[in-house]
């Protein structure tokens, strides 16, 4: 195998294709090679060749080219899920920016599914301590219109913005601040989502990625600055 990346074959979305009807693990074992081949190899050569175009515009950028790095785990966590079945049928990965662990940094995400590519930037959950940094910057008057500036831009580009979640203003701010919607976010990312284009397949994938992610990039750098307040 070429250790230069040339795209995720075919073989891949018809192994994901054939998971979400037959998602047991005799089906996934005995069809293995569809996922070690057809994802799972080339995805780690993805991830080396996408470090390195994000590292332009992303300066400290982490892209570990192995599962439970910048490749995600297949195996759903069902311990705790009604939903019993042991794969997800999407293919995920993950690039994050910072020096914290990755769960706690904010970073680039991309999902492949087998009619559909996802690629986004942000966090998806905030914890406790940077949930109330992202309150106090959000209600800020100079860093919350730069939030307001960077959503503005990034929906421009033909993103969606997601991490609205509480009903109500939180304790503390006024129900009526100009910025109430973004006070009852618990997370902030933004994503591009388009049917799986012809690139996929090829080398071209990594220029087609990181145009879409330098689009999100006001949301990942927003971000980043809440670290430093």
């Amino acid at each position: 195998m070429s250790d230069a990346f040339a795209g995720f074959p075919h073989q891949g979305f018809d192994f994901l294709r054939h998971l979400a009807a037959n998602n047991n693990k005799p089906w996934f074992e005995a069809n293995r090679r569809g996922y070690d081949e057809g994802l799972l190899g080339p995805a780690r050569l993805f991830v080396v060749a996408m470090g390195m175009a994000l590292s332009e515009f992303a300066p400290g950028i982490h892209a570990e080219p192995r599962v439970s790095g910048s490749i995600f785990r297949i195996h759903r966590d069902i311990r705790f899920s009604r939903d019993k079945r042991p794969y997800k049928t999407h293919f995920d990965m993950w690039f994050w920016q910072g020096d914290r662990h990755s769960r706690d940094c904010p970073g680039y995400f991309l999902r492949l599914t087998p009619d559909a590519v996802v690629v986004g930037a942000g966090r998806h959950a905030f914890d406790k301590a940077t949930l109330e940094v992202y309150r106090m910057a959000a209600a800020d008057e100079r860093r919350g219109a730069a939030l307001e500036q960077a959503l503005a831009t990034v929906r421009a580009a033909g993103a969606e913005v997601g991490g609205a979640h509480y009903k109500r203003v939180p304790r503390g701010f006024a129900a009526d601040h100009p910025r109430a919607d973004l006070l009852r976010y618990n997370a902030l990312h933004a994503w591009i989502e388009e049917p799986l284009p012809s690139e996929v397949h090829s080398a071209e994938f990594v220029d087609f990625c990181c145009e879409r992610f330098w689009k999100v990039s006001p949301v990942q750098r927003w971000i980043l600055d809440l670290y430093d307040w």
